[in-house]
């Protein structure tokens, strides 16, 4: 059982700015506002404490896949994710047969009213052949709503975001239907036009899937759906750091852009994250990867990431040169605020459950608590 602790001496990363020599209290499963008597003194000195990371877009990983594993194999992937500071994690899907989604959805609901996942992400099968990148062309459909509903219910109230090629026939309603519902509509794998996608963000579409990656490039006469997403305030932009899907000026480009309130970053992690190089499956797709980077063995396209979010974190802080302040609003607290979880995780505040990373002077990881239970001892 968890037990009251106190973490002391980090730099501790709050929503209110970093607190030099601070501490973290846990009590239980939670962050609490004072310490209980007799508890646990954690010495972190000379470490940052950081909320826990929030993965709103992640396939799997040690091996795992969570759009065709078996219960066992989305738990291996989830504690591999955990085991590299992501407390938080929605499983997404890959394009394929709509029995199949809803019976895949069946299975990850179940896991997610057992708390173990945050919810469903349905990426495909409603997105666009121009722009498919690392899904089965054949399994392809337009966002029908009733096809859309289906997931949904399959879901059991537990899909939070359906990725969207929105200029497809039926598009427009599905965004609709999805904001009705309470989940997130995503506008990604798109060939839309600029004025196409100001119409699905009018329509409720509130976050663009891995910004850059399978969409049309930005163009000066030609701005397509790059510009529209960067520009709306209502927008949250996925963004994979990893150095291979985004180029450092194109990552720059849009966090300068969107600003820190508005960047969700993101793995978009396959079976190979934090396992290895190898040939894998992602859907009914072969997937070699090499040096950490995944490509369908057809074609080439990439397909997917090896990147876990500790990776990500110490990138944008060493590499991009973001403050830690804003690299902890874009992998904790926004898309913990995407998810309507913020009350519970996102941020390191009492009365919220005890889920943090422990980073070293170097942005390495050290330790890794959820609900008030190391996963990661960072001694």
């Amino acid at each position: 059982m968890a037990t009251s602790k106190v973490l002391a001496g980090a730099q501790v990363v709050l929503p209110t700015g970093t607190l030099t020599n601070g501490r973290v209290i846990v009590d239980g499963t939670r962050i609490a506002g004072s310490p209980t008597p007799g508890a646990e003194t954690v010495d972190l000195t000379g470490h940052w404490v950081v909320p826990g990371f929030v993965d709103i877009h992640n396939h799997g990983g040690g091996g795992a896949s969570f759009t065709s594993g078996t219960v066992e194999d989305v738990l291996k992937g989830i504690r591999t994710h955990r085991l590299h500071g992501t407390t938080t994690v929605v499983a997404s899907t890959v394009t394929g047969e709509m029995d199949f989604l809803a019976q895949r959805a069946g299975v990850l609901s179940e896991l997610a009213e057992q708390g173990d996942l945050a919810g469903i992400h349905f990426e495909g099968p409603f997105i666009s052949p121009c722009r498919k990148g690392a899904h089965s062309e054949s399994l392809l459909r337009h966002p029908d709503p009733a096809d859309v509903r289906k997931l949904l219910d399959a879901a059991r109230g537990r899909a939070k975001m359906v990725t969207l090629a929105t200029e497809l026939p039926g598009g427009l309603d599905s965004v609709r239907l999805l904001a009705e519902h309470g989940v997130i509509a995503a506008i990604g794998h798109t060939d839309a036009t600029y004025e196409q996608t100001v119409e699905a963000i009018d329509a409720g579409a509130t976050v663009a899937t891995h910004l850059f990656n399978a969409m049309p490039g930005l163009g000066h006469r030609v701005p397509g759906p790059i510009a529209a997403l960067l520009e709306d305030e209502r927008i949250t932009v996925e963004l994979i750091n990893d150095g291979t899907h985004l180029h450092p000026a194109s990552f720059e480009l849009a966090f300068h852009h969107a600003g820190a309130a508005r960047v969700a970053l993101i793995t978009d992690a396959m079976d190979a994250a934090g396992f290895g190089d190898g040939t894998y499956m992602l859907g009914p797709l072969e997937v070699e990867v090499k040096d950490s980077v995944a490509r369908l063995v057809e074609g080439g396209s990439i397909a997917g990431s090896t990147l876990t979010l500790d990776r990500a974190f110490k990138r944008s802080v060493t590499v991009d040169g973001l403050s830690v302040e804003d690299t902890v609003r874009a992998i904790s607290a926004n898309p913990a605020r995407l998810l309507g979880l913020d009350d519970k995780v996102g941020s390191l505040e009492p009365g919220k459950d005890a889920d943090l990373v422990v980073l070293d002077a170097a942005f390495d990881l050290k330790g890794v608590m959820r609900k008030g239970e190391w996963v990661v001892e960072p001694f």
